[in-house]
Formats: structure tokens, C-alpha cells, sequence
């Protein structure tokens, strides 16, 4: 009895909750874009340039130069996976029995919208997935260009991958994204084809062993982690479906399911990311469920990926090193006055959202002083709170497809307080730093003592209960690809592949 008034109330809660949210959209329904709120689905293009625009970027480095530039990316814009492009197939059997069940019943059809009659999956018949799109490219591509163009002083240098390292996991999408920023970054600067581009290497360690860029498939303690958490997203996240699978039968007429609406709302998001089609599965929903949808999607990612447990995050340890080690050499090269050309200049790194957003937690990103005092002392966050409240943690602004962090390290004039700072930005922006006093950039030893230390007490092996020396490589530890991606089969999931982001 206990149990039925309590869903009851919960049922209640989030009525009110669309109410609210409703009343917040009703005057801006004609500017809400579905895309921008697609959380990690959402593309880059979309939502870069969605920012805090009461936030100043910081003038103590403007005297400064750019000496090395470390960058963290997600792949571009990716198709649906083979399992997702099977269940896409399946869905539309079943959306063909809902509509059957209504026409069965003798009931009028006026109130399904005509494209769900008959609909088929854009992917149907499609026997491979989850490789990086032709949007995906482009997100890419013009990336390198614009990295290029804003740090012009740091890829000056004639190509060499000593100078210039590019590194990526063994997943094709992440590996062809390296491909597409390369071709965009040095473009110009080689002798092939009519835009003049030229070769240049991605390596990439073995799945079986990359701590670095796949720390989360190499972390035993992370998969059971995730694994025991799954019940605790389950019921947070669904009230929101209930009452919006109530609304959908309501409002259609059609006999949903919790599952359905899952569907649909999966849909929506290829469709309107991959696609711009935003008026089939998204128009389903209305900006007030959007945004509780939206949410859902968010919650689990911080749960899951997120702040939600230190683990999230400092398995991703390995990777904060090699930033650090990177800067450290840049410092060294600089101070006993290396011969230009010698030392590198920029470490660029492609992988997936399983990467970039617990590196963004490391470094303290999305969160208020008082949050990052308290992950510093390993205590835990609250979750990010349902619309029509504001929340810093977006999976759309966290992790789009194409996301990045990049780390500018710069050398200052001897009469600055400091000679090196570090600077911080996000999607192509300055983001502030609690661990900088909220400012986007602070001296070296700040950013080391601050922020990375209270990371680097921990151990990646003693984390994930890993002994490396029993994982067996059954793939080489380093490969060099010069555009073989394209023609390359291995663009499709094998059926061992785990479904990432």
C-alpha cells in the first residue's frame, strides 16, 4: 500500500513538473530546436557556440605565447550501431502492430500522425554501423582548421610525428576522426591532391591495454560498477517515462509502452541529429518533455560517467599523467633552450565521450567552487536537478559528438608572476576553472598542485583491480593509418563490440 501511494506521488510529481516546464516553453515554442537538446547525441555544429555568456575570459596570459597545446576530443558525428540499427528494425514491427491494434478495435486513426503509418528505419537493411559519418567528417575536419588558425604559432613547424602526435583508440570511428582533424590541420601544407594535404600518423595502443584513451574497457572495478548501478538509474529516471508514456496514449491513441516511448525518444535523437528531421519521432514530444527526457539522459551520464563516483573519473588517471608529462617536457624543451623543430609542440588525442568526460571531471570542469572543494575531498555531489531548474552537467554541452578539451600551455615574460600557465578550453571556449579560482587559465604549479595532485595519489591498477601482465594482446600495440580508413572493412561493429558513445 505504502508503495502504490508512493509512485502515486511520484506520478504527481513529475505532472507538476511538466506543468512548470510547460509554462516556462509556451511563449518560446516557435525557437525551441530539439537538436540542442539531444544530450551526448547532439552535434557539434548545433551546439558549440552555446555558452555563459557572463563569463569573462580571463587577461593574464594576453602578454604571453602558446608553447604547447593538448587536446582531448570525441569522435564526430557516428551512425547508429548494428544492435541499435536491429532494434530501430524491430521497433518499426512493432509500431505496425499499434497501429493494426487500432484499426482492429474499429477506433479512428485521425489522431496518429500519417508518417508513423507505415514507417521503415532510414537504416533498414543496413548490415554495418557505427562509423563515422560524412558529418562527422566535416565536425572533424574543420576542427583542425580552426585549431590551426587560433594557435598559428604552434603548428608553424614543418610536420613531423614527433612534433606533432596524433593518438586514437582502435574503434574505427575515433580513428577515422583523427584522420579527418589531421587532413584539416595540415591542410595546405603537403603536395597530394589539388588542397595540397600530405601524410601524417595516428597511433594507437591495443584495446587490450590502452589505460590512456580506453581506461573504462580496461577497469574491472568500473564494470561492476556500472553494472551495480544500473537499478539506481532505472528508478530515478523512470517516473519520467511513465508519465510521458501516459500522455503519448492520451494523446495518440496508440496502446505505448515505457519501452516505446524509449524508442521513440532513441529515434528522435538519430533522426534529428544524424538526419535534421525534426518533425517525424520529435514532434511526438513536447519541449516540456523534451527537456525531462533530455535530463533522464543527462542523470545517467553523471551516474554513470560522471561525477556521480570518484571511480568515473580517476580511472581516467593514466591519461591525466600523459597530459601532464606532456606539459613538463614542453617546459624542459623550453628552458635549456631546445632547437625549434626538436620538441613537441602539440599532442592531439580522438576517443569517445567514455573518455573526454571523465577527463573533464578531472580537471574539475562543470561544477561551482563549493562542488569542486567537495570532490577534492572525495565526498559526493548532488544530482543535477529536473527542468524547469538549471543544471551546469548537459550532456549536450559536455560531451556533443566531436566534443573536446583543449590544454594551452604557455610561456610568459619573466616579469609575470608566473612564467608558465595553463589555460583551459572547451568546445573551442574558455571555460572557467574552479581549481582556478573560477578563472579559465592559472600558473603551472597551481594547475599541478590544485588540481591534478589530490588525482594522482591513486592508482590506476590498484583502482581497477588490474594486473596488465595477464591481459593477452591479441592485436599489435601500434599501427599507422594514412587514410586506409576509408577503404578499410573494419569500419563496421564486429559483434564482439561493446556499444559506445
Amino acid at each position: 500500500m505504502l508503495k502504490n501511494s508512493m509512485n502515486v506521488a511520484l506520478l504527481l510529481l513529475i505532472q507538476l513538473l511538466l506543468i512548470a516546464i510547460a509554462v516556462q516553453y509556451s511563449t518560446a515554442d516557435e525557437s525551441f530546436d530539439v537538436r540542442q537538446h539531444l544530450s551526448t547525441v547532439s552535434r557539434y555544429g548545433i551546439v558549440k557556440d552555446i555558452s555563459d555568456d557572463s563569463f569573462a575570459p580571463s587577461q593574464n596570459i594576453d602578454q604571453c605565447t602558446p608553447i604547447h597545446l593538448n587536446l582531448v576530443a570525441r569522435h564526430g558525428t557516428r551512425a547508429p550501431t548494428k544492435k541499435r540499427i536491429r532494434e530501430l528494425e524491430a521497433f518499426a514491427a512493432r509500431l505496425e502492430v499499434l497501429v493494426r491494434d487500432v484499426k482492429e478495435q474499429k477506433q479512428s486513426l485521425d489522431k496518429i500522425p500519417a508518417w508513423l503509418m507505415g514507417w521503415n528505419s532510414p537504416w533498414k537493411g543496413k548490415r554495418t554501423g557505427g562509423e563515422l559519418i560524412s558529418e562527422g567528417e566535416d565536425e572533424l575536419y574543420h576542427l583542425g582548421i580552426r585549431v590551426r588558425e587560433q594557435f598559428p604559432s604552434l603548428f608553424s613547424d614543418e610536420y613531423h610525428p614527433a612534433i606533432y602526435s596524433i593518438k586514437t583508440t582502435q574503434v574505427p570511428r575515433a580513428s577515422a576522426s583523427a584522420v579527418a582533424f589531421g587532413m584539416g590541420l595540415f591542410s595546405g601544407k603537403g603536395k597530394l591532391g589539388p588542397g595540397g594535404h600530405r601524410a601524417f600518423a595516428v597511433t594507437s595502443e591495443s584495446r587490450a591495454s590502452d589505460t590512456v584513451l580506453r581506461f573504462h574497457d580496461c577497469c574491472q572495478s568500473y564494470k561492476d560498477f556500472r553494472k551495480s548501478q544500473e537499478p539506481t538509474v532505472k528508478k530515478l529516471t523512470e517516473p519520467v517515462l511513465d508519465e510521458i508514456t501516459h500522455e503519448l496514449v492520451k494523446q495518440y491513441g496508440l496502446n505505448f509502452t515505457k519501452q516505446d516511448v524509449s524508442s521513440l525518444w532513441f529515434l528522435c535523437k538519430q533522426e534529428a541529429s544524424l538526419l535534421n528531421i525534426t518533425n517525424q519521432a520529435c514532434s511526438l514530444f513536447s519541449p516540456a518533455e523534451v527537456s525531462l527526457l533530455e535530463w533522464a539522459d543527462d542523470l545517467e551520464l553523471f551516474i554513470l560517467k560522471g561525477y556521480g563516483n570518484s571511480l568515473n573519473y580517476r580511472m581516467g588517471v593514466p591519461l591525466l599523467e600523459d597530459v601532464i608529462q606532456s606539459m613538463e617536457q614542453a617546459i624542459k624543451a623550453k628552458d635549456e633552450g631546445y632547437a625549434p623543430g626538436s620538441y613537441e609542440k602539440a599532442r592531439l588525442r580522438f576517443a569517445h565521450a567514455e573518455t573526454l568526460l571523465p577527463f573533464s571531471c578531472l580537471i574539475g570542469l562543470f561544477l561551482e567552487e563549493s562542488e569542486f572543494e567537495l570532490i577534492q575531498r572525495e565526498q559526493t555531489l548532488q544530482y543535477p536537478p529536473k527542468p524547469p531548474k538549471t543544471r551546469n552537467w548537459r550532456g549536450n554541452l559536455v560531451a556533443p559528438f566531436a566534443g573536446n578539451n583543449m590544454l594551452v600551455l604557455y610561456s610568459c615574460a619573466s616579469d609575470n608572476s608566473s612564467k608558465y600557465f595553463v589555460k583551459v578550453l572547451h568546445n573551442e571556449r574558455p571555460i572557467p576553472i574552479p581549481g582556478c579560482n573560477g578563472s579559465d587559465s592559472c600558473p603551472f604549479e597551481v594547475f599541478k598542485e590544485r588540481i591534478v595532485a589530490p588525482h594522482l595519489k591513486h592508482d590506476y591498477s590498484a583502482l581497477c583491480n588490474l594486473n596488465l601482465e595477464q591481459k593477452k594482446d591479441s592485436a599489435p600495440g601500434m599501427f599507422s593509418q594514412m587514410f586506409g580508413w576509408i577503404f578499410s572493412p573494419r569500419n563496421a561493429d564486429t559483434p564482439a563490440q561493446k556499444v559506445e558513445l
